[in-house]
């Protein structure tokens, strides 16, 4: 349904064909953004989710079908003196996404990637307030990757198709890879064509690992609390060279 949906906003816009279709961000730098510019953890959090809400603004301007962002790693420090303050301002910033204009208006359907049921229960009842509220929307969709893994997408993937061998329903010398696709979290969606990868560290992280294996990767210096549309449409620029 989803594929579908992103094939008829394409066909209806067929500029949008030299866009990516489908664009994963990353979101890193926020704590040593904080610590460089001797600003507390509140300001500078509450500094980049207003970025990722003005992204996704961009997203609707541009047609682009769908965004992913890698918000928090499933190895962040819960010791970190920064974490209950990081907590706070994501549950705020769910809780006022899904009630958004940008949002209901433009029906952009929000969904999360990730083990996010561990996670404190104001940022869980956040997130399943976001997911019901859009629940009905095919307009666009954002993707969240909270207390996420690539490595444990996959293993999830693995352990679920094990389970369905287990019980007849899959015979294993028919499992490819779409059997694997099927069952990771972002079964449902098209591999993004570009990564933007910001901050000091030049990886992906593993960031939607398995889906990535074809996608151009953007390298910013720029630690995500400075990220702007700029950056984003150079971007882009560099996005379609390639395509031309």
């Amino acid at each position: 349904m989803v594929i579908s949906r992103i094939r008829s906003i394409i066909k209806k816009d067929p500029l949008s064909i030299k866009l990516p279709r489908h664009i994963a961000l990353t979101l890193d730098g926020m704590q040593k953004w904080a610590l460089k510019n001797k600003i507390p953890y509140e300001e500078a959090y509450k500094k980049s989710f207003s970025i990722l809400k003005n992204i996704i603004e961009k997203q609707v301007q541009l047609n682009i079908p769908m965004m992913s962002f890698y918000v928090l790693d499933e190895k962040y420090d819960k010791d970190h003196e920064s974490y209950d303050a990081f907590m706070t301002s994501l549950a705020e910033f769910l809780n006022e996404l899904s009630k958004s204009t940008l949002i209901n208006e433009n029906k952009i359907k929000v969904s999360i990637l990730g083990k996010w049921y561990n996670l404190p229960g104001k940022v869980v009842d956040s997130i399943k307030k976001s997911i019901e509220e859009t629940r009905d929307y095919d307009n666009y969709f954002v993707n969240l990757c909270i207390n996420y893994d690539g490595q444990e997408e996959i293993l999830d993937a693995v352990k679920l198709l094990g389970m369905q061998i287990k019980a007849g329903k899959v015979d294993p010398e028919l499992i490819d890879k779409e059997s694997i696709k099927d069952n990771l979290y972002s079964s449902y969606f098209l591999p993004p064509n570009l990564m933007i990868q910001n901050g000091s560290e030049k990886t992906t992280k593993g960031f939607l690992l398995w889906d990535s294996m074809r996608t151009k990767i953007y390298f910013t210096n720029q630690l995500w609390p400075d990220f702007d549309k700029t950056e984003f449409m150079d971007a882009l620029k560099e996005y379609q060279k390639g395509t031309s």
